[in-house]
C-alpha cells in the first residue's frame, strides 16, 4: 500500500518505509521528527514546473500530464520507491496544505499504474 501524509501529521505503526518526496525542506521540521527512510529530491517535480503549478487546483490536470511525462523520463528517481512499494507499505512525505492536489498525490497515482504493470524479467533475475 501507498500512503500520502503531511510532515506534520504522527508516525503511525503501518506507514511502512517513509520517504519524502519534496525538491525543498519542509518548514520548521527537523529531520529526526520525520523518521524517514530518504529524501527523493529526484522524484519531486522540477522547479519550474513546481512554481508554475503553485498548488492552483485549476492547473490540476495539466500539473499531473507534465509531471508524469517528467517522472517517465527519470526512471531511475521513482523505481527505489516502486521496489519498497512492491516489499510492503511505504509513506510519501509531502509539506502542502492542500491534500488533494500535490505531488505525492500525484506521484502515488503514478506509482500505482506502474505497480499494475508486468515486471520485466530481466530486472528481476539481476536482482535489480
Amino acid at each position: 500500500m501507498i500512503k500520502v501524509k503531511r510532515v506534520y501529521d504522527p508516525v503511525e505503526p503501518d506507514d511502512g518505509q517513509r520517504f519524502l518526496v519534496e525538491r525543498l525542506w519542509p518548514r520548521g521540521i527537523r529531520k529526526e521528527a520525520l523518521q524517514m527512510k530518504g529524501w527523493l529530491k529526484d522524484v519531486a517535480p522540477s522547479d519550474g514546473l513546481r512554481r508554475w503549478f503553485g498548488h492552483d487546483p485549476r492547473k490540476w490536470e495539466e500539473f499531473r500530464r507534465r509531471y508524469f511525462a517528467e517522472l517517465e523520463a527519470h526512471p531511475e528517481a521513482w523505481q527505489p520507491l516502486l521496489e519498497a512499494a512492491r516489499a510492503g507499505n511505504i509513506t510519501l512525505l509531502f509539506s502542502a496544505r492542500d491534500t488533494s492536489h500535490n505531488n505525492a498525490v500525484a506521484l502515488r497515482e503514478f506509482l500505482e499504474e506502474k505497480l499494475k504493470e508486468p515486471q520485466d524479467p530481466s530486472l528481476q533475475a539481476s536482482g535489480l
